[in-house]
């Protein structure tokens, strides 16, 4: 929920007059500001269009002088940070119905700097997002004065306030939320391998059953992928760009595998996880997911309508070129740039032709792959050849549709959205083993994220085909992408085993999947516990193997009431020191698998106590 609240200081840094700098940005980075960034109100969340909040271009008075400034009236929900805030970045439409600036009636979407206290603006009673800690609540305000220089940039920024949202937003959207999600992932990766080992269950660790194999795996191949995807991504906002489609994609994505991870991590702890209270290390988590998937740019709506609608017409390397050259008012000059793209344009998409057939006839043995790519060749290969197979079907589908038509297809679009995603992140994958210096335990894991992505990939581009409205294109897509059917599987059970095997081994592979996390080791906190009764657990393996022959033999009973260990001590099944730290083990584990609970008139439902002024609150405490 922090990257709306960020923006705002991107924008200053990167629009602002040179007096709006030097006044909010040291105040803003030393925290004597607290932004915010109201943009969604109750009637525009994703579509902006149909905003409803305006300002007038007005003569006014402002500290005694007559000034041209403007009355705005606004109304503002899900704003974070808002009950907190100082300064407000405020986008409204501006109208100037009497032309005193220049710029016609309708000049736009415009971002101005309000003080949260200036006289008329009214911050709401806060919001409860998913029971979070973090603020978040409306803002409104009417028939507000506010002078011209307040708007970011100055008068030559007027009405320009969406373009100016949509560059920051995608750079502080790139950032926040996918570092939430790869921390997230990593998190659940670390409490689920851990609980997953300690746990026992038909006299096995729990994580050792196949059924279990499956989630775990997962949650291995989200943690790798999402924090390669989190680093690529960051080092190109470093850099200066401003990625908007990898943003979207990345926010959409991360958040959503996150989501998956949660629901894992809760499955492998059955009943631990759901019960309530401060031993729980997961129920903050899966309660605070939908706010993650919808803050930002709902996530149904960045994969349906941003990520590739928006982002084959920017990223296309001709059809910008070939709408310049339509619009050009010198008709021969015009002509003659359409000519040049369209050529161009031919040739590319003849290129994406007879590269996508031809590497899919030939499995992709001629694709390009790095010198010394070695082991990683094969993987190499393959992203060549999606590459090819996506950049035949997108050219085609943004050809035969056009703007209208994909805004329309969302369905379409979305699929493609997918298969954009699956490339990226193996791409990010491939670049993170390289960057750690190739580990070779981390090769099976690239095995796993690249065979699962490759047939995600496959999956979604089969259905973009499949689903395609042109009849003659969709055999024509049909005929070079899969020639010869369907080429990718999904990654096989030995190799989830075999990745699976190593991250419940404490050691160098499980810290590097969960890196730059914080990892307690203090028996007090519900994690730190998890860690220490994770090693001594695995100390202790052979200890416990003999006790279980035991148990079976039927040498050894293991009823409530008795002591078994004593018991398999006396017998010389094991030795004083296994004896000790299996009663070690016997009290973390009980401390591990434990749950919270309360006195009944400690769990009242919050809202009968909460004093909230709903008409349903109030019911509920007089009956």
């Amino acid at each position: 929920m922090i990257p709306n609240s960020l923006g705002l200081g991107e924008l200053i840094e990167t629009y602002g007059t040179d007096e709006q700098r030097d006044r909010y940005l040291p105040r803003l980075a030393n925290g004597r500001e607290i932004p915010c960034l109201a943009l969604t109100g109750p009637t525009s969340g994703s579509d902006a269009a149909t905003m409803r909040d305006i300002g007038t271009v007005v003569r006014g008075i402002d500290k005694g002088a007559d000034t041209i400034g403007m009355r705005v009236s606004w109304d503002k929900r899900y704003i974070t940070l808002a009950p907190n805030a100082t300064l407000i970045g405020l986008a409204f439409r501006l109208f100037d119905p009497d032309n005193l600036l220049g710029k016609g009636e309708d000049v736009g979407i415009t971002v101005a700097l309000v003080p949260a206290d200036h006289p008329g603006v009214n911050i709401g009673r806060r919001h409860l997002a998913s029971g979070a800690a973090f603020p978040n609540g409306p803002t409104s305000g009417r028939d507000v004065f506010i002078p011209l220089d307040w708007v970011i940039g100055g008068e030559i920024m007027f009405g320009r306030g969406w373009g100016m949202l949509m560059d920051c937003v995608s750079s502080s959207r790139a950032i926040a939320l996918p570092a939430c999600a790869a921390a997230g992932a990593k998190s659940m990766l670390r409490s689920a391998t851990a609980y997953g080992r300690i746990r026992r269950q038909f006299g096995s660790s729990i994580a050792k059953m196949e059924g279990l194999e499956e989630p775990l795996a997962r949650l291995i191949e989200t943690a790798y992928v999402t924090e390669a995807g989190r680093a690529v991504t960051a080092a190109m906002v470093s850099r200066g760009d401003k990625p908007s489609v990898i943003s979207a994609l990345m926010k959409y994505q991360t958040t959503e595998r996150l989501r998956r991870s949660v629901n894992d991590a809760m499955d492998l702890h059955a009943g631990r996880a759901v019960c309530d209270g401060p031993a729980n290390y997961l129920q903050s988590a899966y309660q605070m997911m939908p706010a993650a998937i919808t803050v930002d740019g709902a996530n149904i709506v960045t994969r349906a309508l941003i990520t590739f609608t928006q982002g084959a017409l920017r990223s296309h390397p001709y059809i910008g070129r070939e709408m310049q050259a339509c619009q050009d008012q010198d008709a021969r000059r015009g002509l003659a740039a359409f000519e040049q793209a369209l050529l161009g344009h031919v040739s590319f998409s003849l290129a994406n032709l007879s590269g996508a057939f031809l590497h899919n006839i030939t499995s992709g043995r001629f694709a390009k792959a790095p010198k010394g790519a070695f082991e990683m060749t094969i993987w190499h290969r393959q992203l060549w050849r999606a590459s090819h197979n996506f950049a035949f079907v997108a050219d085609l589908t943004v050809v035969l549709l056009g703007g209208a038509g994909l805004r329309r297809r969302q369905k379409l679009t979305g699929r493609l959205a997918d298969a954009l995603s699956e490339l990226y992140l193996l791409a990010c994958g491939l670049k993170r083993y390289e960057d750690d210096s190739a580990p070779a335990d981390d090769r099976s894991i690239i095995a796993f994220a690249a065979q699962n992505g490759l047939y995600r990939f496959q999956h979604a581009l089969r259905g973009t085909i499949d689903n395609f409205p042109v009849g003659w294109a969709r055999c024509l897509m049909k005929a070079v992408v899969f020639p010869l059917g369907s080429h990718y599987r999904p990654a096989p059970d030995w190799l989830s085993h075999k990745i699976v095997g190593r991250a419940l081994e404490p050691g160098e592979t499980r810290d590097r999947l969960t890196r730059d996390i914080f990892v307690s080791r203090d028996t007090n906190d519900p994690t730190g516990l998890l860690e220490v009764t994770l090693e001594k657990v695995v100390r202790a393996e052979d200890a416990e193997k003999k006790l279980e022959r035991a148990v079976r033999r039927g040498t050894v009973r293991r009823n409530l009431g008795t002591d078994w260990i004593g018991d398999a001590l006396t017998q010389g099944v094991i030795t004083e020191g296994e004896a000790s730290l299996l009663r070690e083990i016997e009290t973390l584990t009980a401390r591990v698998i434990a749950v919270d609970d309360f006195d009944p008139d400690e769990v009242r439902p919050n809202y009968m106590t909460a004093g909230h002024n709903t008409k349903a609150a109030q019911d509920a405490a007089a009956g």
